[in-house]
């Protein structure tokens, strides 16, 4: 009886050991997570306006999150009045610069948000003709569309966010809009 506790508890004390053996280290962690995955960078386009306290976009790996951008210039004016056409030609060319600034392209973009203020059905066709226009033939992102109340700047009526998979360091150029393969 003695001898099968004394087994029970060596055993019981040879799998904590092992356990422990398994216990992450840093040198272990550092083999885990992927290189890629601890480097985040913030981008800020020097031309596009952003709110203050926040990144215009955040690289964590090859995934770029890209702030919501909006209808304002370069010296944080309102563009294209209570037109939703043209405050999402803004918001897009301001979307283009950050994802420029990311060494990203619109063929990277995964993902789509556009908040719309006093969102209508018929802003729909709108939204997806701009939309169309930006993101390369044969390769439409994820789409989510959201009504909102009301934007952080008065007169706001839209505002894009987007989720990227950048697929290299640099940019290929095969890729570019008009250019071989998308």
């Amino acid at each position: 009886m003695r001898s099968g506790l004394s087994s029970a508890v060596l055993g019981a004390l040879g799998f904590a050991v092992a356990i422990a053996a398994c216990a992450p280290t840093p040198e272990r962690n550092s083999r885990v997570i992927p290189p890629d995955l601890r480097d985040v960078e913030r981008v800020n386009a020097p031309t596009v306006p952003s709110l203050d306290g926040f990144s215009q976009a955040v690289k964590a790996g090859t995934t770029l999150y890209v702030s919501g951008q909006v209808a304002l210039d370069s010296a944080g004016r309102l563009v294209g009045g209570s037109d939703l056409r043209a405050q999402l030609d803004q918001a897009l060319r301001n979307l283009g610069t950050v994802l420029t600034a990311s060494r990203a392209l619109p063929a990277d973009i995964v993902r789509i948000t556009v908040y719309v203020v006093n969102y209508a059905p018929a802003d729909y066709a709108i939204i997806r003709d701009v939309l169309t226009h930006f993101t390369p033939d044969g390769s439409p992102p994820a789409l989510t569309l959201v009504g909102v109340d009301a934007l952080p700047v008065s007169g706001l009526r839209v505002a894009i966010d987007a989720v990227a998979h950048v697929r290299g360091q640099f940019i290929d150029r095969e890729r570019l809009p008009g250019r071989g393969m998308r």
